[in-house]
């Protein structure tokens, strides 16, 4: 797409200010988890303002996320979620990165490595109390807790867990992971810990993580949204087709209009990432009034009922996400979640960066 078609433009200024918020509530560090190229929106981008707005402290989930914006965040903090892949250690050295260890094969790897240049190398360790995915078991951490030259020549600068269901603040599980989290550490050389990530930013821990809502996806569901929005996607409307009552649009004839209509198409599809799922279901807006998304979203192309809106001609732009239709609506819509919205956000967009 050129830049006259479809437009993705990221606030900068507005992650900032989410960052800065994020600050005040938690009372400590806030780091900017920026991994999938910042949630879509660009790593190099979003990771260089929020450095220049103070932030020193940043999570990606693979090395070579780290090694891309290293450069942008000179001596921060820059720590690998997904941990430290055998081979790879000399990228964590040569870039001054830290590994999060979650599993003994990983910590001994990283102590060798320590013990092979003589000096002590920076890791967080991450322990799991309940996910299930990634991280020490209790098992593990009971044979650290009993063989502490495992740690010889690592700096352990954070213990981490990571929340299940942080989004739902009453479910008891929350409560269990933190009596969980509690007693391992008891357990391990007393450092900071990070336990909070976007939803769960009310958790005492001493280094934040929040992702998702540095750029304005709703981390208190069902509450109003106290973070700025940071996306807005336009699409330029490049043609609009009256039909009669009675014709279908789109693949399989899904839609049907049940009067005259005005039919506008934006080339903007699935390859775009935006979702199949919103077929039928989806919505724009147009000068402050939601059109309906009409037909199947296909490929390159979907289309909006603008019947209603007289002003939406040829040339004229539609916000896929933006004012009146925010990324949380748009997630709702297509049955999923705000993080799948942004990350899926293709290539094919022309980015433009407000200044923070």
């Amino acid at each position: 797409m050129t830049s006259e078609v479809a437009v993705l433009e990221v606030d900068l200024g507005a992650v900032v200010a989410n960052w800065r918020d994020l600050v005040v509530r938690v009372g400590g560090d806030v780091a900017g988890v920026v991994k999938a190229d910042a949630y879509g929106l660009g790593a190099v981008q979003v990771a260089g303002a929020l450095f220049g707005a103070g932030c020193r402290h940043f999570f990606v989930a693979h090395v070579n996320e780290a090694v891309a914006i290293r450069e942008v965040v000179p001596g921060a903090m820059l720590a690998v979620l997904n941990g430290l892949w055998p081979g790879t250690e000399h990228l964590y050295v040569r870039h001054g990165l830290r590994p999060v260890l979650g599993s003994l094969g990983e910590i001994e790897a990283w102590s060798a490595a320590a013990q092979h240049l003589g000096r002590d190398l920076p890791a967080l360790l991450h322990v799991d109390t309940g996910m299930n995915r990634l991280g020490l078991s209790i098992g593990e951490v009971e044979v650290l807790a009993e063989e502490e030259g495992r740690l010889d020549g690592i700096e352990v600068e954070y213990v981490m867990t990571h929340l299940v269901s942080s989004e739902v603040p009453d479910d008891p599980v929350n409560e269990v992971q933190r009596g969980r989290f509690a007693a391992v550490c008891a357990r391990l050389p007393a450092v900071a810990t990070s336990f909070a990530n976007s939803s769960g930013f009310v958790n005492a821990s001493d280094l934040a993580r929040p992702g998702a809502a540095l750029y304005g996806v709703n981390p208190v569901p069902g509450q109003p949204n106290p973070m700025r929005a940071a996306v807005r996607l336009r699409a330029r409307i490049l043609h609009v087709r009256e039909i009669s009552a009675g014709e279908s649009v789109g693949y399989n004839g899904q839609w049907t209009a049940g009067r005259a209509s005005r039919i506008a198409t934006v080339s903007v599809g699935y390859a775009d990432g935006y979702l199949r799922s919103l077929s039928n279901r989806g919505a724009a807006c147009f000068d402050g009034a939601l059109v309906p998304l009409v037909g199947r979203v296909s490929m390159d192309l979907t289309t909006f009922d603008v019947t209603d809106v007289p002003g939406a001609r040829e040339g004229e732009w539609l916000d896929l996400i933006g004012p009146g239709m925010p990324v949380d609506e748009v997630a709702a819509r297509a049955g999923t979640n705000g993080y799948e919205i942004l990350t899926g956000l293709g290539p094919r967009y022309e980015r433009r960066y407000l200044p923070a």
